[in-house]
């Protein structure tokens, strides 16, 4: 069987596009019961989410194209073969924050109250996707040895895929994967707080997410780049940055009541 997809008659389905299919329905089946409990519009929300999952998964593909963009000029129909790998996730955060501000400013909705809603949601979809990576062999980290692997308790299917280029290699992938996991565990039990205030989520989240992303992208051999500059290594800081100042300077006012 092919590691990255799976033949159904003349039909290949990618392992990649799979798990972005299932990390979006995960975060569905999270948001979707504090967008009813929070008596939010489900018509606008449903609206809101199929077009910033377009304009997430654009802004994501737009982002990996314009930093590859020697090889894409000369190949332009891969350009869209997403199903191959290439969504960087910070230019779906991008991408997918743009939508929501235009579409909540429209609609006479609270920006930050849908972001708080949908960042728990959000973050477990990041852990899903990274197991794309995992099938396309992408996001790892430098060059170890079988016994590393094994001494730090990857599971066996993982470290045979993490054998690349004839290398095995850090399972990066594994530990943004963990990372994201926990965060969504973290911001679930948040979440339960009676005086949690609006907007801390999403600070939570920008500044939980960037900061695990930075360390574990300095680990990471196959980066974006900026000349020598990991690219997500300086968005990460921007995006902590910022997420502290959302969790400091948030309202006093109560995002979620318990029911």
């Amino acid at each position: 069987m092919n590691k990255s997809h799976f033949t159904i008659g003349s039909i290949n389905i990618y392992y990649y596009s799979l798990c972005i299919l299932l990390g979006v329905i995960l975060a569905l089946l999270i948001i979707i019961p504090e967008i009813k409990k929070e008596k939010i519009d489900e018509d606008k929300f449903y609206d809101l989410a199929f077009l910033t999952i377009i304009f997430g998964v654009l802004g994501a593909r737009i982002y990996y194209v314009l930093f590859n963009l020697s090889y894409y000029s000369k190949h332009i129909i891969e350009i869209f073969e997403v199903w191959n790998g290439g969504l960087a996730i910070h230019g779906g955060i991008i991408g997918g924050l743009i939508t929501i501000y235009i579409y909540t400013k429209k609609n006479k909705m609270n920006f930050l109250k849908i972001l708080d809603i949908i960042v728990p949601g959000l973050i477990l979809a990041q852990s899903i996707g990274r197991w794309g990576n995992f099938f396309n062999g992408e996001a790892y980290g430098p060059v170890v040895s079988y016994n590393f692997l094994r001494k730090t308790l990857v599971p066996s299917f993982i470290i045979k895929g993490m054998k690349i280029y004839g290398y095995y290699h850090m399972p990066t992938f594994l530990y943004e994967s963990l990372w994201d996991i926990l965060g969504f565990i973290i911001m679930i039990i948040l979440r339960k707080k009676k005086n949690l205030k609006l907007g801390f989520l999403t600070g939570f989240y920008l500044s939980y997410y960037s900061l695990g992303r930075f360390f574990i992208e300095l680990l990471r051999t196959d980066s974006l780049r900026l000349g020598v500059l990991k690219f997500a290594c300086l968005i990460s800081v921007v995006l902590f940055v910022i997420g502290l100042i959302l969790m400091i300077k948030s309202k006093e006012k109560e995002c979620y009541r318990k029911a």
